[in-house]
Order: structure tokens, then C-alpha cells, then sequence
């Protein structure tokens, strides 16, 4: 068997206010953290910040028999770091400590993660932090979702090449109560929901400045990649955005002292903001150990690309947004080098079972998609519940060409906004023939095309196919006397509503 290939990253992580690592906390170490396929960390002291090297090793999947990568089994093991590490989760840590803090045997912790009311609903691109927090509080801690109402009137500049705009205050207040509303569905009793702008409309600003603003070095502050990025373009950028990283790090400092709050997560991009908020608890109470941070990748494709947009844009975890049925849709298209990945990082599913459905992929006899159908229902259920899962799978079927499911109203109404559709009266369709009423409908550019695929078999009124070119749309082909829904093959369809 061929060696297997070896890949080495290195991660330069760093703190905006000043550290030191003296011969009285040389205890303080980053080496030897337990019972992970890490390698170890390494500090390097300056006189105004500490580095930290984290070294991640990751081998090809042509891995020798002699050396197998350990697995975990979620039913056996009862550490969470553990399992969001296995699960591919963990992109960085601040501390190896935490490993043992977040043993079964040790007081339970309380986590949090923020979440900015910059729109009316959270994206895909947030599920990670309710994800990880989730597996938190399967394993017996505490989750704490924190909704940024005062630092979304700031913005943060991370991953941004624009300062956001400023929000009026009546789509602050609707944009938490959706977001409030979608943790709460989600996580349902299992979660804390705090909101920081009841502790920052009390902060005066000299006395903030006075309180944290002296253990910042804006140095460092300016050394952090997206604030250079920034300050290098032509737009540059704006004090206010300067200072998001210290006002999330009094979050930290404020959670930490009132609420008993340990641990923070975030995605990779929040790496400097969390380690503002860890060295922020250390320089102002003097503790050394106590405050944890851990961050997880950002959620990519293959290809590199970010997972979580569409053609038509985000994708939603508000059903008022977004559809049960078209969220279903997004994960049951994820291509086959993906959906392995995504098993492991979104949905709570034995690994056993993940590997085993590995397996059948490249086996014979492997039904096409039956790994992503598993992944479209896990992460439907988690999101919209089980009522949500059973809407996405009864629209799924009913609207599939070709499917026995009769067609009803309800069944429509609920994926209408999520199909084209056009209005027209009842005399523009009684009676007319089905290869004109394609076109006028705008499933077809022209009748030429419309009857070279009916000439195929790829023709469908209300999901049945349509054989003979003289069809006319009839009284009873309009369902439940309100619509008719046209396919041109397995996913072009238009809805034609009857004014």
C-alpha cells in the first residue's frame, strides 16, 4: 500500500490586548493536549502579545492499516471536545484546558455564542454555532445564545470589504425577534437567550475607555487581517468598526463576571474577537484559567467555495424566509464529495452510521442520493422540526413528475413561493392547447421547444406526463379549481394561478 501523504497548516493566532507569559505562569502551557489526534501547541512571547502556533496534521484517506485514524463513538464518550473534534468542528482552541473542564466529572459549563440581528432571520451559515452548541448541551452543559442588539448598530468588520449599513432601530427590534424566535424553535428550551445591548445602553464611554480601552494595543488591533485588508482598500475604514473587536470582548468579560458564562465559540473569521474577550477576563480579574474559547470552520464545499448560498441567495432557517420544502431541496442536492462531510458536521448521527453509508456509496447496488436524502432529513428535522421534515417530504413527492401523489392546494401552497408562477384568467387557459399555455406561462421560449421535449416525454401537467401534442387544458386538469402546475423535466415547473 502507497504511504500516505502528510499535510501540514500552521495557524498564527493572536490577542489584541497585551500578554504575558512570565516564569510564574509557565505552567501555562499549550503542549500536550489529551486524548486528541492533535499535535501539540507552542506559545512564543513577544513584549506585546503572545502567538500561538497551532499545528494540525491531517493524513490522506490512503491511510496505513498500522496507524488508523481513532474513532469516537458519541454513545461512549461523554467529552465534547472530543466529538466535535472527530466530527471535524474544531478549528482552534485557546487553551487545551478545556479539554478537561469539559469532562463529564467536571462542573457543567455555560457556552455561548452571539448571533448580530443584521437580518430577520439567521443563514446557514450560523447553523454551526447552533450546531456546536447543541452537542454542548447533549453533553450536559449549558448553551447561551447572545443576540448582538447594541454591536449590530456597529457591525463586524470581519470577512467584510464594506462597512455595513446602519440599521434604523424598527428593523433592529424586528430583526431579534425573528432571530429570537428561530433559536428558540430550534434549541427550544435547551438555550439561554440574552440580548448585550441590555448591559451596553448602562455603559458610559469614559468609563468604558477607562475599564478596557487601556488594556488594548492598537498595534495589534491593526494586525489583525481583516482590519488590514480593510485600511488597505479604498474605502478604508471607519472608527466604529476600529473598535467591534473590544466591545465583543466586554461581552466575554461581562457574561464571564454575571453570568457565569466560561466558554465562547464562534466561526474561524471570530478568532481575534474571542481572544479580545479571553485576554480582557485574565488582565481585568486576574485570572489566568477559567475563560475558554473555540472556534470551527467555516462551512465550505470541495471546491473551496462557501456552503450556504443559492441562485436565489442565503439560504434561510426561517420558514417564513425560506420553505421547509426548498431547505430540504438545498441539502438533497449536495454533490457526493460533500455529503460525507456534511453528515459529520451537521447532523447527530452515530459515526458508525456515517462510515456505513460511506461504504454503500461505493458499493454496488448504491441508489443514487439515498446519503443526501439522509442529510436533507436530518438537518430539516433539526431546523423545522418533525411537522417541517413531513411538509418538505410530502411536497418533495407530490411534486416530483411522474409521482402518484394527487395534487392539492395545500400541498402547492406550501412550496408556492419557491416555483415561478404567472396569472392567468380562466379563459387564457380552459381549453388551450397545453404546448401554448407552456409558452404564455413561461416555461417554454417557444412552441418548437415545448413540443420537442413533449416529443421526449418530459412534458407534465399537474405531475403526469403528457403524451399527445394536442392536449388541451381541461375544467378538471385545474387543481382544486385555483392553480395548474406545468414541468419541463424533473426540476424546470411553473405554477399558473387562475385570476
Amino acid at each position: 500500500m502507497a504511504a500516505a501523504s502528510t499535510t501540514t497548516r500552521t495557524l498564527l493566532l493572536f490577542s489584541p490586548f497585551r500578554t504575558s507569559l512570565t516564569s510564574s505562569s509557565s505552567s501555562y502551557s499549550f503542549h500536550n493536549f489529551p486524548k486528541l489526534p492533535f499535535s501539540s501547541f507552542k506559545t512564543t512571547t513577544t513584549s506585546t502579545y503572545t502567538y500561538c502556533c497551532y499545528h494540525s496534521s491531517t493524513q490522506s484517506q490512503s491511510q496505513s492499516q498500522s496507524s488508523p485514524s481513532p474513532r469516537l463513538n458519541n454513545k461512549s464518550n461523554n467529552n465534547v471536545i472530543e466529538i466535535l473534534q472527530q466530527r471535524g468542528l474544531i478549528e482552534s482552541l485557546t487553551s487545551p484546558d478545556l479539554h478537561d473542564a469539559a469532562a463529564v466529572s467536571s462542573s457543567p459549563l455555560k457556552v455561548y455564542c452571539g448571533f448580530d440581528p443584521t437580518a430577520q432571520s439567521l443563514h446557514l451559515g450560523n447553523l454551526l454555532g447552533i450546531i456546536v452548541l447543541s452537542w454542548f448541551h447533549r453533553l450536559g452543559h449549558q448553551p447561551v445564545a447572545l443576540i448582538g442588539g447594541a454591536t449590530a448598530r456597529v457591525g463586524d468588520p470581519s470577512g467584510k470589504s464594506l462597512e455595513r449599513p446602519d440599521l434604523d432601530l424598527d428593523s433592529l427590534r424586528r430583526n431579534t425577534l425573528g432571530i429570537e424566535s428561530t433559536i428558540a424553535r430550534i434549541l427550544s428550551e435547551n438555550s439561554v437567550i440574552l440580548n448585550n445591548y441590555d448591559w451596553w445602553k448602562e455603559v458610559k464611554l469614559l468609563d468604558f475607555l477607562k475599564d478596557v480601552g487601556k488594556y488594548a494595543r492598537v498595534g495589534t488591533m491593526m494586525a489583525k487581517e481583516s482590519v488590514k485588508k480593510r485600511l488597505e482598500s479604498e474605502q478604508g475604514m471607519s472608527y466604529t468598526e476600529f473598535t467591534y473587536q473590544l466591545l465583543q470582548g466586554y461581552d466575554f468579560l461581562h457574561l464571564y463576571k454575571n453570568e457565569g458564562v466560561r466558554v465562547q465559540i464562534g466561526g474561524s473569521d471570530q478568532w481575534g474577537n474571542i481572544t479580545a474577550g479571553t485576554e480582557l477576563i485574565r488582565k481585568v480579574l486576574q485570572v489566568e484559567k477559567g475563560a475558554y474559547g473555540l472556534t470551527f470552520p467555516l462551512l465550505l464545499k470541495s471546491d473551496g467555495t462557501k456552503f450556504g448560498k443559492s441562485e436565489d441567495g442565503a439560504i434561510w432557517l426561517s420558514p417564513a424566509m425560506l420553505s421547509p420544502y426548498k431547505f430540504y431541496q438545498y441539502f438533497f442536492s449536495v454533490p457526493d464529495s460533500d455529503v460525507v462531510r456534511f453528515l459529520k458536521m451537521l447532523t447527530f448521527l452515530e459515526l458508525e452510521e456515517i462510515d456505513e453509508l460511506e461504504r454503500e456509496m461505493g458499493g454496488v447496488g448504491y441508489v443514487p442520493n439515498t446519503a443526501q436524502r439522509r442529510l436533507a432529513e436530518e438537518v430539516t428535522r433539526f431546523v423545522h422540526g418533525e411537522e417541517g421534515l413531513m411538509e418538505a417530504i410530502k411536497a418533495t413527492k407530490a411534486l416530483r413528475p411522474g409521482a402518484e401523489t394527487k395534487l392539492d392546494w395545500e400541498t402547492i401552497e406550501g412550496i408556492a413561493e419557491d416555483v415561478p408562477s404567472c396569472s392567468l384568467k380562466y379563459d387564457q387557459v380552459v381549453n388551450v392547447q397545453l404546448v401554448e399555455l407552456s409558452v404564455s406561462a413561461g416555461l417554454f421560449e417557444s412552441k418548437s421547444a415545448a413540443r420537442r421535449l413533449l416529443k421526449q416525454g418530459g412534458l407534465y401537467l399537474n405531475n403526469s406526463r403528457v403524451d399527445g401534442e394536442d392536449k388541451r387544458i381541461e375544467a378538471e386538469d385545474i387543481v382544486d379549481g385555483k392553480v395548474v402546475l406545468l414541468s419541463a423535466g424533473k426540476k424546470n415547473k411553473v405554477l399558473v394561478r387562475i385570476s
